[in-house]
């Protein structure tokens, strides 16, 4: 049977529950059945991986092996060779992959560790499903009936749960690690006979990927003995994690043949395929709670929230009679459209006219030029006609009001000597006419003035009308935009993002010391764990950064950085060098500017 690599995370994950599953089909049909033969659901299994699972000959953009550039080429023109690469990037790929899931739930663990003696009660009780909270709820009771101490105990067995957790993800982890580290050193050391003739080299390098296979299988096989007697996970870790070894071939022989080569291609996808079943049900045993789980509280009392509210709508609905909803929807859009007319329509068509010479097109207003104007001369010659009267002699028709209201004030002021007399046979009257003539005047100026005012600042009106409409719309962009950019993840665009890729330059120099560190007291497998998470830093900043540094066109630059800090033979002093440049010089690692 002919079993192919697949660089694709989703048929990966799909070929991971179909294996979880099927095992857990076949027991518990087995047990319902004892008759049916046990193996039948393993063979649609491996049925399902035959037909279903093709060759992917596109592998996923992270870090790329160590390898010469003109193996590119070779892959283009002998179908072996690219057979070969695409097995061995393919081992790393899925190695990457699972180091990611470990790692996602260790950190979870980790940071429920990290928080105080209440968190973790918290966690005990409220984040663990319905039944735990029942669990724990009783024990808690139970205990501060009994012995006054149920806040410790529960304290307690909350440490050791958890701990029990990180220690077999931290042991799946380092496994892991270390066998990437061995198998990137390795592909670094024969690069250049792989790019060379892969079909010749291709004979060591399966003895040695048989060697790093068994060292995995004795590593990960004692995670039996980290379980205690009541422990908290369900099951066993005794699942059978058996690796198949390299076959007997004749190794004198300079090359394999293709038929030789395509048998250990599928004996390493094979192997490939066994652990990727044994650590889907290791890390989903040992996995962070779902957030269905952690949040179950407030998933039901949303629910019945939602209940509540849907049953108060059905006995407004039609269905029971009532109209209230068709009355509600009614007034809801006559709102909207008359917030629509009075906020958005009407003032951005009063700004557009504003902006389109609306002095000329606007209605008359309260108050015109000429009318002010007959006014004035209408004054004009009543204080011109009282003025020659008065004095007895002609004046000029260019005399100015000023000098004939002096006239017409000193005359008033004599006529009030005598007001009776003077408002019958005097000029009394005549010159409290003119003075409401003036009087009139001075109201149509200031009206004039006034409407030149309101007319100069309509523009300023219809912005602050829109003002409403406007925050709503802004307010609605901003939530889009967020909902759209996704944020907080390290291949976003904004500052959260950024500062994501900056804490994983921070990781990878954090990884770096801690590998010189332990390799200078020699602890050769606490520095090749370490080496193997470098690799995994590196692919995660290789993702994060490619498109960033691609619109930049920096991409070939920083790609070249990051494999060099990959490479096994370059110093330490020289990678800590290439990390501070990286975070200094390339624009999608520098802080966003609100932090400069």
């Amino acid at each position: 049977m002919e079993v192919t690599p697949e660089g694709n995370e989703s048929s990966r994950d799909a070929k991971t529950l179909i294996s979880f599953y099927s095992n857990y089909l076949s027991n518990r049909f087995t047990s319902l059945f004892p008759s049916f033969p046990s193996n039948f659901l393993e063979k649609i299994s491996n049925l399902y991986r035959q037909t279903l699972l093709p060759i992917s000959t596109k592998r996923r953009a992270g870090l790329p092996l160590p390898l010469p550039s003109n193996s590119v080429n070779l892959t283009r023109t002998a179908s072996e060779a690219s057979r070969i690469y695409e097995v061995l990037n393919d081992i790393m790929d899925r190695f990457i992959l699972n180091l990611h899931k470990i790692q996602e739930n260790l950190q979870f663990w980790q940071s429920i560790a990290e928080g105080s003696n209440a968190r973790k009660v918290y966690f005990m009780i409220f984040e663990r499903g319905p039944r735990a909270f029942v669990n724990g709820s009783v024990q808690l009771m139970r205990e501060a009936v009994t012995d006054g101490s149920a806040m410790q105990n529960l304290s307690h067995s909350s440490s050791v749960y958890i701990s029990e957790r990180i220690a077999v993800l931290s042991s799946l982890r380092c496994s892991l690690a270390a066998f990437l580290a061995q198998f990137y050193v390795e592909i670094d050391k024969c690069g250049k006979k792989l790019a060379e003739d892969p079909e010749k080299s291709f004979s060591s390098l399966m003895h040695t990927l048989n060697g790093l296979f068994s060292k995995l299988d004795a590593s990960i096989g004692h995670l039996h003995a980290l379980r205690q007697n009541d422990s908290s996970i369900e099951g066993t870790y005794s699942f059978p994690l058996l690796f198949e070894t390299l076959p007997e071939i004749s190794q004198e022989e300079s090359q394999w043949t293709n038929s030789e080569i395509k048998e250990a291609i599928n004996l390493v996808c094979t192997n490939l395929q066994a652990l990727d079943s044994y650590l889907a049900l290791m890390v989903a045993k040992h996995q962070k709670p779902s957030n269905v789980t952690r949040y179950w509280i407030r998933y039901t009392c949303g629910a019945v929230g939602l209940s509540v509210c849907s049953f108060w709508l059905l006995r407004h609905s039609r269905l029971m009679g009532s109209s209230d909803i068709d009355i509600w929807i009614r007034e809801a859009k006559e709102s909207t459209v008359s917030f629509f007319n009075d906020h958005v329509e009407q003032p951005l068509l009063a700004i557009r006219d504003e902006l389109l010479d609306t002095f000329k097109k606007r209605q008359k207003g309260v108050m015109d030029m000429e009318e002010v104007k007959l006014t004035s001369d209408s004054l004009h010659r009543m204080l011109l006609a009282f003025s020659e009267q008065t004095k007895g002699e002609a004046f000029p028709e260019n005399a100015s009001d000023q000098e004939m209201l002096e006239i017409v004030m000193l005359r008033y002021e004599k006529e009030l000597v005598h007001p009776i007399q003077n408002l019958l046979h005097g000029e009394l009257a005549r010159a409290l006419l003119i003075q409401v003539q003036k009087l009139k005047l001075d109201i149509e100026m200031a009206m004039l003035e006034l409407d030149q005012i309101l007319r100069a600042n309509e523009i300023n009106f219809a912005i602050l009308a829109a003002l409403p409409a406007f925050f709503l719309s802004l307010g609605l962009i901003v939530a889009v935009r967020a909902w759209f950019r996704q944020d907080t993840k390290a291949e976003g665009r904004g500052r959260i993002a950024r500062i994501q890729r900056r804490l994983l330059i921070v990781e990878i120099e954090k990884t770096i010391m801690h590998y010189q560190a332990y390799f200078d007291q020699g602890l050769e497998n606490d520095a090749q764990c370490m080496f193997g998470l470098l690799i995994y830093c590196l692919d995660r900043l290789y993702h994060a950064v490619r498109r960033h540094a691609k619109a930049t066109g920096e991409w070939q630059c920083l790609k070249q950085d990051i494999i060099d800090l990959g490479r096994p033979g370059l110093q330490t002093s020289y990678k800590l060098s290439v990390t501070a440049r990286m975070e200094r010089v390339y624009d999608c690692l520098l802080p966003s500017l609100k932090r400069q």
